[in-house]
């Protein structure tokens, strides 16, 4: 069983940064992937970034954060990081992290198996 607890979120105004922190626990393996996903008010949840820990750290992204957001992952503490600068208000969502050992052709699928609770963000404008 994994188990997943982001932290980070809180309230900022636009132009700032947040960082969000997904501490995992549990036995995943050695090759697995991770992502962030959002999931605006009244809206479906959507992928953001993505980390593929079984491809040397293949990343991707969501068209609307490039350039923006930065994953990242510390494999000692076993916590997946995603740096969000220049923050807009439509970046407000509630973000959840995700983790799993199977392969797809998208990092970005709903797909995965162990989610967290997930931390609120929002940003005013």
């Amino acid at each position: 069983q994994v188990q997943l607890a982001e932290s980070g979120g809180g309230s900022v105004q636009a132009g700032g940064s947040l960082r969000l922190s997904c501490a995992a626990s549990g036995n995943i393996g050695r090759r697995y992937r991770m992502a962030w996903f959002r999931q605006p008010p009244g809206k479906e949840r959507e992928g953001v970034a993505g980390f593929d820990n079984s491809a040397m750290g293949r990343t991707v992204y969501a068209d609307s954060v490039k350039g923006r957001f930065t994953i990242s992952l510390d494999n000692t503490k076993g916590t997946l990081y995603l740096q969000m600068n220049s923050l807009k208000p439509e970046d407000t969502a509630m973000y959840y992290c995700a983790t799993d050992s199977r392969w797809w052709d998208s990092l970005l699928t709903l797909e995965y198996l162990y989610w967290g609770q997930g931390t609120q963000v929002t940003v005013s404008s």
